[in-house]
């Protein structure tokens, strides 16, 4: 795993990355949450990239809410948690 790969995990692990699906307004992609949990700014591409990856390797995931106005939260897969704690 790369460094940036491992720093995008451990942003997810603490709960700062969102998803918007770009329906409803907003662009697709990759946001930092706020500590309320609401959008703060976009993530950098870097990161975004990093994150990708780590959805298709199946470390982390979006947790996908009914209602498409917000953005989802983006959380560890089991794998992910596993491979974060070691």
């Amino acid at each position: 795993m790369t460094e940036n790969e491992m720093s995008a995990l451990r942003d997810v692990a603490d709960r700062a990355v969102l998803f918007h699906a770009g329906v409803c307004g907003g662009p697709t992609g990759y946001l930092w949450a706020s500590a309320e949990g609401s959008p703060a700014g976009r993530l950098p591409q870097w990161e975004a990239d990093a994150l990708t990856l780590l959805v298709r390797r199946g470390l982390v995931r979006v947790e996908a809410k009914a209602g498409a106005t917000r953005p989802d939260p983006v959380r560890l897969t089991p794998t992910g948690a596993r491979l974060f704690a070691a």
